[in-house]
């Protein structure tokens, strides 16, 4: 009896033991880390996405961390696009408006471009323009997000190798071409493009359609491209997508613009976190920006399956946004924390200088 109760014991405490020591043991370092983000996505967006596609979500069932980011900029409790992305990016606070620089215009290094200063492969695919704020402070470094020519300069200069959305009427593709890259405009060029330096572009127009006006499925193909040119890189990718958007939905308080983005944000996860499952060295981190709307869900429509939505504003709030991540180092993203750690996590995961 006495030996019984001594394995017993040792059990427990040796699963105890383990426990902690797996608890204490650091993240796996991913090869690759994709960053997603749904521009003005809170959570009631991606809930409201949720009733409407039937009960189901694909970055629901996928995620393995959950957290809180706090959006706030460095000059103002609600931040915008440009403050928040340079978050992601830089580690950094800057003011409301700002590209990848300091509150002072100070230039601030990018984790795409410390990507690159590793060997590593790195690529934006967005539903907006690619000088729009998000995408822009990735590889720009302006005091103002309305500086378009010199933002399409500074990323026609870049060390990107997949660029991927809208906006061809303000890029130079002479300028393009002689910096390495290879353009395609139209989405049968793009399947065409196998370049390891590409830009683009869904059409010749300057902003892309909504989902439901023509854009269809070149969030998702377009995500799905970059993937595949990047991660021939035996060295890994750092890779960022936006479902731009959701945010415009909700500046224009249109329930049905909401829905549709956010259901598309979430197909195009789907793809790339089932890419992720088989890869098994990628990390996928979805998250967003800032709250747009002041959404609200009241009850719901039977008859359509649409939920009723209110907002209380056309502009972004300062509510704190969810942090979904799946993959190797995926456990470090739980918590409530500011935007700018979503940048540190991702750069001690890439052990960056």
């Amino acid at each position: 009896m006495k030996k019984t109760i001594t394995f017993l014991l040792a059990l427990i405490f040796s699963g105890q033991f383990s426990y902690c020591l797996a608890a204490m043991a650091p993240p796996k370092k991913p090869k690759n880390i994709i960053l997603m983000v749904g521009d003005g996505m809170g959570l009631v967006h991606l809930y409201a996405a949720y009733v409407a596609n039937g009960g189901k979500l694909d970055i629901y069932a996928y995620a393995q961390s959950i957290g809180l980011s706090i959006t706030k900029s460095a000059d103002h409790l609600i931040t915008d696009s440009a403050a928040g992305a340079t978050a992601f990016a830089t580690g950094k606070k800057t003011n409301n408006g700002m590209v990848s620089v300091a509150p002072d215009s100070t230039k601030l290094p990018t984790i795409a471009e410390q990507a690159c200063a590793a060997g590593k492969s790195t690529g934006i695919v967005v539903s907006c323009e690619l000088p729009h704020a998000t995408p822009a402070a990735f590889y720009a470094h302006q005091p103002s997000r309305r500086m378009y020519p010199q933002i399409v300069r500074d990323m026609s200069q870049s060390c990107a190798n997949v660029m991927i959305g809208g906006g061809f009427p303000y890029f130079d593709t002479t300028l393009l071409g002689k910096n390495g890259f290879q353009v395609s405009v139209g989405m049968d060029e793009m399947r065409g493009n196998n370049s390891n330096k590409q830009v683009c572009f869904y059409n010749a127009d300057s902003v892309p359609q909504r989902f439901t006006q023509g854009r269809g499925d070149a969030l998702r193909e377009g995500s799905m491209h970059a993937i595949d040119i990047l991660s021939k890189n035996k060295n890994g990718f750092f890779l960022m997508i936006e479902g731009s958007q959701i945010d415009w939905g909700g500046h224009d308080n249109d329930s049905a613009y909401v829905i549709e983005e956010a259901v598309d944000f979430d197909r195009t996860a789907g793809a790339v976190l089932q890419w992720a499952l088989n890869d098994k060295n990628t990390l996928v981190i979805i998250t967003a920006d800032h709250e747009c709307g002041g959404l609200t869900l009241t009850d719901f429509d039977s008859l359509s399956n649409r939920p009723y939505m209110n907002f209380s504003t056309g502009d972004h709030t300062a509510e704190p946004v969810p942090v979904y991540a799946f993959g190797p180092g995926a456990a470090v993203f739980s918590g409530v924390y500011e935007n700018t750690e979503i940048y540190v996590k991702m750069k001690t995961l890439f052990k960056l200088k």
